[in-house]
């Protein structure tokens, strides 16, 4: 045993030493060590009794604690800067009961030795408010305790309970409100995540607040009911075991028991107050002390009627003259100069403003604001307002472009640009206009109180109404009254709201352009917001083998016929894979869609589960293929304009006869000549998908509707 103490280093811990107690400087270095402390000798107190000194020490803690609880709610700008109340306020409560029981210890077992039995704190409370009648501590106490507990706690605990009750029901529309101005472009989104937090922490504070609000009710009715034990039990043992008179035993007794109620009673007052103050400071921006002056002080008027209704009031007899007429003439002075600040304050900003403009001129405007553009832009005729300020203020359009947006981007892999919603007075009540980068790229004309209603086999419409012409599709619909929406479900006709009617002529719009609005900033933001795992690839290409802006071209080829960029990686291992040998973005991207063959052939699947194919004759494959002049980059197709006539008639044809079978098929043709008969294709069948048996994965079950 000795050996292995001469062998331990004089620098390390003593043998058997498992935990070294810290020191003052250590706790101090560590607040969470010295919380539990302080939690632990709180309850030590509730069970271990204390000397009359300590007890004085701890009551003086008590109160100083209880004032700093209020400066702080005094001082504080808005509610949720407290946020912490709710846990000090147990902490605080606990104190004080503990040191209740503590205190009671000492004037039960110590009580016959006279006042400063329970310490020199309690023995002074105690002479102070009694001033030697325990009859007025007794009336004194009570006093004290009903306005702690019928007035303050009470109505600070329903203000808890209605702000928090309101507060979560109003936390959806204040949600909604974020995501709306976030959709809109209002907002980036850190400062949405930023009020996001902000408005959790506020719910979740009102919501501590109601529950805390309890601590308080129940801190006044045990300082009561000690209060009670006290005064009967320290009658019982003086009267029983210290041979005291029943006068004798009040006396003694009560002056404790009163001094002790009050100094718990104090401190839990001044809590109660600063609870008080901080559930009913919700709304209220900047110090108690700002706000209160600011807004008293604001209406000169008000003060200057309270001030002439208490100089009448010192002329009334019977009333004393002096106290109202000093306070009638001081409540006028004040608002003879609160008047003359306001008047002081208008004119000087008038001044100000009079001598910018006179200094400065007409501002001008930065000749770079003028070349500012919206992407996207819809304007609409003063008739379509209600559609972005309707009824209860719904904001139909702005909710449904946001879950477009969301909707583009699990599709598409495309993040919309914000689109921006301006009324122009220059069109006509119900029409609008679709802009792209300031150019119509499209216009229609609503009924804000109507429904459109569509025949889905392309019929006309028999109900009464404003025959139209659906501006996304072309086909025939009419505006009818809401009061019909039902009997147009009935016949099986499809009903559409205005604001769906533009958002779908909207999504058609962008998905048409949406290799011009997918710019150079798209790419880079996708790129750089990688996983990490896949950011090391991205390096290695960029811009070794591909640049960003020849990342961007394959990327839009794919966007333009309607291919989902959301497999960023494997588009980027396709590119890395193929750019050895070509680094043309036309043969990258068609490289790419063979690597994403397995999305192009699930995205266009019958509801059966089969890819239904139209594929091209071995006669129109080799025309196309005899027609294609030129190399590399150069090559094109040259095919005689009736040639071209007849491809495009009997494609049509063959459309057609799948369409009567119920189904939509894909153009199948060979790899080389794909590119070009889909720029044929989409000039007349935009929606017609053109796909190469490169692309056709090897799982997916096919079958075929005819042949080209």
């Amino acid at each position: 045993m000795s050996d292995t103490t001469q062998n331990t280093p004089a620098t390390g811990p003593k043998s058997g030493a498992g935990f070294k107690f810290p020191g003052l400087d250590q706790i101090a270095k560590r607040a969470d060590l010295g919380l539990a402390l302080c939690v632990i000798f709180i309850i030590l107190v509730l069970i271990m009794p204390l000397p009359s000194g300590a007890l004085d020490f701890l009551l003086a803690l008590s109160i100083i604690f209880s004032v700093l609880i209020l400066m702080t709610a005094l001082f504080i700008q808005s509610p949720t800067e407290f946020s912490s109340f709710p846990a000090i306020l147990l902490i605080a409560t606990m104190l004080r009961l503990s040191l209740n029981l503590a205190s009671t210890r000492l004037i039960l077992s110590n009580g016959h030795e006279g006042p400063g039995a329970a310490g020199k704190v309690i023995e002074a409370f105690g002479n102070f408010v009694m001033q030697g009648n325990f009859v007025i501590g007794i009336i004194v106490f009570g006093i004290l305790v009903i306005v702690n507990f019928v007035v303050i706690t009470k109505g600070s605990g329903r203000i808890a309970e209605v702000a928090a009750r309101f507060n979560l029901d109003a936390m959806p529309g204040k949600q909604m409100a974020i995501d709306a101005d976030l959709s809109a472009g209002l907002i980036d989104e850190s400062e949405a995540k930023a009020r996001r937090r902000e408005l959790e922490d506020e719910s979740s504070f009102f919501g501590a607040m109601d529950g805390a609000s309890k601590f308080v009710r129940g801190d006044a009715i045990a300082g009561l009911l000690i209060t009670f034990i006290n005064v009967i039990g320290g009658m019982i043992i003086g009267v029983a075991q210290m041979d005291m008179s029943a006068g004798d035993a009040a006396r003694a007794y009560t002056l404790l028991t009163v001094g002790d109620g009050l100094v718990s009673q104090i401190p839990s007052l001044i809590v109660s107050i600063a609870a008080g103050l901080l559930v009913s400071k919700a709304g209220v921006k900047g110090a108690a002390d700002q706000a209160l002056i600011k807004q008293l002080s604001g209406y000169p008027k008000a003060m200057g009627l309270s001030a002439f209704v208490m100089i009448a009031m010192a002329f009334l007899p019977g009333l004393p003259f002096i106290p109202f007429m000093a306070l009638g003439l001081g409540a006028a002075f004040i608002a003879h100069r609160s008047s003359r600040k306001q008047d002081e304050e208008v004119e000087n900003a008038a001044a100000i403003q009079i001598a910018a403009s006179a200094d400065t001129g007409p501002k001008e405007e930065p000749i770079t604001d003028a070349l500012k553009m919206d992407e996207l832009r819809v304007e609409l005729g003063y008739g379509l307002v209600p559609l972005i300020n309707g009824p209860a203020g719904q904001d139909m359009l702005s909710e449904q472009i946001k879950a477009l947006r969301r909707q583009m981007a699990l599709d598409l892999g495309f993040i919309m640009p914000s689109v921006r919603i301006l009324d122009n007075i220059q069109l006509t009540g119900g029409d609008y206009v679709i802009k792209i980068r300031e150019i119509d790229a499209g216009s229609g004309t609503l009924y804000p109180d109507h429904l459109m209603v569509m025949d889905p086999a392309g019929g006309k419409i028999s109900l009464p109404g404003h025959h139209t012409t659906e501006p996304t599709f072309g086909i025939p619909a009419t505006w009818v009254e809401g009061s019909l929406h039902d009997e147009a479900e009935a016949r099986g006709l499809t009903v559409v709201d205005p604001a769906t009617v533009l958002v779908t002529h909207l999504t058609e719009i962008i998905k048409s352009n949406i290799a011009e609005l997918f710019s150079y900033a798209h790419v880079q933001k996708l790129v750089d917001e990688l996983p990490s795992e896949h950011k090391k690839l991205a390096d290695d290409i960029i811009p070794s083998q591909i640049s960003m802006s020849g990342l961007q071209r394959v990327l839009q080829m794919l966007l333009a016929e309607r291919i989902s960029i959301r497999d960023l990686p494997a588009i980027l291992e396709g590119v890395a894979e193929a750019a050895g040998s070509n680094r043309n973005p036309q043969w990258l991207s068609e490289q790419v869609r063979a690597r994403l063959a397995r999305q192009l052939c699930n995205v266009n699947k019958a509801p059966g589960g089969y890819l239904p194919i139209l594929p091209m004759s071995p006669q129109w494959e080799q025309s196309f293929a005899d027609a294609m002049i030129g190399d590399g980059e150069a090559r094109q197709l040259a095919m005689a304009p009736s040639k071209l006539q007849e491809f495009v008639t009997t494609l049509q044809e063959r459309f057609e006869s799948a369409a009567k079978l119920g189904e939509v098929p894909v153009l199948l043709t060979s790899p080389g000549i794909r590119p070009h008969v889909r720029s044929i294709v989409e000039r007349f069948r935009t929606q017609t998908v053109v796909m190469s048996q490169a692309e056709v994965h090897s799982q997916c079950k096919l079958k075929t509707v005819g042949t080209v």
